[in-house]
């Protein structure tokens, strides 16, 4: 969709929307809690960084206020708009992994049947991508979407490892959301998606007033796991358009912190599914850096992989997709070094 009179639509509209989604996600998080402060503390664990008990589950009101705003915001769309994405499957597949988030927060020991659960959702959701966005138009359709499912599984998974630290998932998705629903005003996403993309970013704007350092509420596995597999939806959408190198680009730091963490753990014989202190962003608290100053350098940095991003939706070409890459692995490799070293005593 080109800059015109839709875009017009999108600049009024947007706005609206973000509005709608913070409010609403504060008003039920305001009605939640007494529930989960009773029902749903967080005990300190190894993984954690914070001390004491806390609420967790903020993750409900984030999924239950991207469907509502989403499919509220599909009125005023052209008719069949959720249709256009099979939307209605995408939110079945959010309440069946949200489902599977619930089962982790109770039951933490019950690995398998979360990732089969896991697996099941994502697998709806990429069933309900057309056929005609294609990720990896040079193999059959089939294997594109086995190799969906796949690092669909992994991507939902990396979100969860990565909301260890207060803020941490409002740096990140915020950014992801609010380029992604920018990137569609070029055309770079069908205008649906640009809809689920404000009403997340809202979501998670909502949330951060109560995820801010001290946190008093978490999202929980019941937040992140839906909120991996709409931001990796919203990705998907944005490679099978064209976007490919703007779909790296943007959870780049997610990408590397949990992959190479991974490997590392595993490397070292770890138990890679254990809880941890591994990641980068946890060794930077343990070795003097303060929760804002970690979260601040992550959204900074996430703010340059979205710049960067958009110059692949605006000056498509190979150079540069190969020059915007190339510089966000620099920015994201010298953020992980500044985390690793930390900050030296005064």
């Amino acid at each position: 969709m080109p800059m015109n009179g839709e875009a017009a639509f999108w600049i009024v509209a947007g706005p609206a929307i973000l509005a709608a989604s913070a409010f609403l996600c504060a008003f039920l998080i305001v009605a939640l809690r007494p529930a989960l402060k009773r029902y749903a503390m967080a005990q300190p664990n190894a993984r954690s960084s914070h001390t004491a008990p806390t609420p967790q589950g903020g993750g409900i009101a984030v999924a239950a206020t991207v469907i509502t705003v989403s499919f509220s915001a599909f009125y005023v769309l052209p008719p069949g708009a959720a249709d256009m994405l099979r939307f209605p499957i995408v939110t079945a597949s959010v309440v069946l992994i949200a489902g599977a988030g619930v089962l982790a927060d109770m039951h933490p020991e019950n690995f398998a049947w979360r990732l089969f659960l896991q697996a099941l959702a994502v697998a709806a959701a990429v069933f309900a991508i057309p056929a005609a966005i294609r990720v990896l138009p040079m193999v059959p359709l089939p294997a594109e979407r086995i190799a969906l499912i796949i690092g669909g599984v992994w991507f939902v998974n990396l979100v969860n490892f990565m909301d260890g630290l207060d803020l941490m998932t409002v740096a990140e998705v915020v950014p992801i959301t609010a380029a992604v629903a920018m990137f569609g005003l070029f055309g770079a996403v069908p205008p649906p998606a640009i809809a689920v993309s404000l009403a997340l970013c809202g979501a998670m704007i909502g949330f951060a007033y109560f995820n801010s350092p001290v946190a008093r509420l978490f999202l929980g596995d019941v937040g992140s796991l839906p909120i991996g597999l709409v931001v990796g939806w919203l990705l998907v959408l944005l490679a099978g358009s064209g976007g490919r190198a703007a779909a790296i680009l943007l959870p780049l730091y997610y990408l590397a912190d949990s992959s190479i963490t991974l490997v590392r753990r595993a490397l070292n014989g770890e138990k890679i599914w254990r809880a941890h202190r591994s990641h980068f962003y946890q060794r930077a608290t343990d070795r003097g850096f303060s929760v804002p100053d970690v979260v601040a350098r992550i959204f900074a940095v996430n703010l340059a992989l979205a710049a960067l991003a958009l110059t692949t939706v605006l000056a498509r070409g190979r150079l540069t997709d190969i020059a915007a890459l190339g510089a966000g692995a620099v920015l994201v490799g010298g953020l992980l070094w500044a985390l690793s070293r930390g900050r030296k005593p005064a």
